[in-house]
């Protein structure tokens, strides 16, 4: 059921374009399922067909993530008048999870989720999910980072809102419990304009740290994450909606099904259409050849 991850050669070939020979697809669900599971498996069945390889969500304990003054603030919502009860309806439990994960299992699509704080990360042990993803406002919190990272398992680090003096100490704390990660570039604003993309970053983290790269892309638009699968990204994460309209913060940051299908079938013939580099005479060009040009061979 689940993608085996990549060695480090499927995802470490020559320049100019490292393309792996697979690019892994993550459908970012979220928080936009808000609170409802129907809603979270039209979101699972809507990247299964897309051709994903998993679906992502997020977990948080809420009086950790936040402090008690602005969960007492007040904030409309479907569920309430308060953060502390717009924060709620939008967090899933134990009951939700189990569901997700039979659900999943059913569908033949694998899960994982970003914890926001430790006792979330040690929630989604129980899973024994494929992956680790320590998303970016949790770079800088070495504690989290360290506690991801003895576990060990194939994680994937986003580093939006950090300067590289963050990434060398989240890297320097992964690298010291030996946990296989991709760095993931992203702008962490919600949508992204295109002009604040800056995708030859996905090269310079490469570079600079000379493991796998990635990108979290947060625009609404479809072809930037191609182009950034064209630079070699190894992993694309991309948010999914039902529908941009629906109510939610990261919903206008979202693809719709026309999208995710249209991105997904490009990213999948990145690695077809620009073969092996090898200068080549293919059978059908002999047979034109000899159509056009019409002087004897060699002359």
């Amino acid at each position: 059921m689940i993608n085996p991850f990549p060695t480090a050669h499927d995802l470490l070939q020559s320049a100019p374009y490292p393309v792996p020979r697979k690019c892994l697809i993550f459908a970012e669900i979220g928080i936009n399922h808000n609170g409802d599971l129907a809603t979270t498996r039209a979101l699972i069945d809507m990247a299964k067909t897309a051709g994903c390889d998993a679906v992502k969500f997020q977990k948080r304990t809420l009086d950790i993530v936040y402090t008690p003054e602005v969960l007492a603030t007040p904030r409309q919502s479907p569920w309430g008048t308060t953060t502390r009860e717009q924060k709620a309806g939008l967090e899933f439990g134990k009951k939700e999870y189990d569901a997700i994960d039979a659900y999943c299992r059913e569908k033949g699509i694998a899960w994982f989720a970003s914890a926001w704080d430790i006792p979330s990360q040690d929630f989604l042990k129980q899973y024994d999910l494929p992956y680790n993803k320590i998303a970016s406002a949790m770079a800088t919190h070495l504690e989290f980072v360290e506690h991801v990272a003895k576990e060990k398992k194939p994680t994937f680090l986003s580093v939006g809102m950090c300067s590289y003096e963050d990434v060398d100490k989240a890297v320097a704390t992964l690298n010291k419990q030996d946990c296989p990660f991709v760095l993931m570039h992203t702008v962490s604003t919600y949508p992204s304009s295109e002009e604040d993309l800056n995708l030859r970053v996905i090269h310079e983290l490469r570079q600079r740290y000379g493991v796998p790269t990635g990108y979290s892309g947060h625009e609404p638009s479809v072809s930037p994450s191609v182009m950034a699968a064209v630079l070699g990204a190894v992993v694309i994460e991309r948010h999914i909606t039902l529908d941009r309209a629906m109510y939610g913060s990261d919903q206008a940051a979202s693809l719709e099904k026309i999208g995710l299908e249209s991105m997904v079938a490009q990213i999948r013939k990145i690695p077809v259409v620009l073969g092996d580099g090898v200068k080549r005479i293919t059978p059908a060009e002999v047979s034109v050849a000899s159509k056009l040009r019409y002087w004897p061979v060699g002359t």
